[in-house]
């Protein structure tokens, strides 16, 4: 049986515009317990902004991070996939891109967010990664 993205895929995905602050998107991801959030105008995905972004990107280069947009320090050039494409599409995507999240996108809406813990969850529920991916965060170490 194939699968397919919308079977795996995370909704409720969070997104800021491009105007946003480092802050405000370091807010957002801690208080939904996140590690991304989508760059978006409209239902246009303009990046996607990692956790990683923030401290290399913004932070550690010396921007301030109350002043600066997400749209500057966040990852342009995005992949997408479609709900109804197979997960093995995603799969080779990720790969051949060398990401660890897409984002979902149909007739220009975004959907979701495909991770690569979600394909791990998918495809071997009982692997490290897919039980560490559906454990609940914990954020006091």
């Amino acid at each position: 049986m194939t699968q397919l993205v919308r079977d795996v895929m995370t909704t409720g995905v969070a997104t800021l515009p491009p105007h946003a602050s480092l802050v405000e998107a370091a807010q957002l991801m801690r208080d939904r317990h996140i590690g991304d959030v989508l760059v978006t105008q409209g239902d246009q995905v303009l990046g996607v902004l990692t956790d990683r972004d923030i401290a290399v990107r913004g932070v550690a280069e010396g921007h301030d991070p109350h002043t600066v947009p997400v749209r500057s320090v966040c990852t342009a050039e995005v992949v997408t996939v479609g709900p109804d494409d197979e997960v093995s599409d995603a799969v080779r995507k990720m790969r051949l891109h060398a990401v660890r999240r897409l984002p979902v996108v149909e007739k220009g809406h975004v959907k979701g967010v495909v991770s690569l813990g979600d394909l791990a969850a998918a495809r071997d529920p009982e692997s490290a990664l897919a039980e560490i991916s559906q454990a609940t965060p914990d954020n006091h170490m």
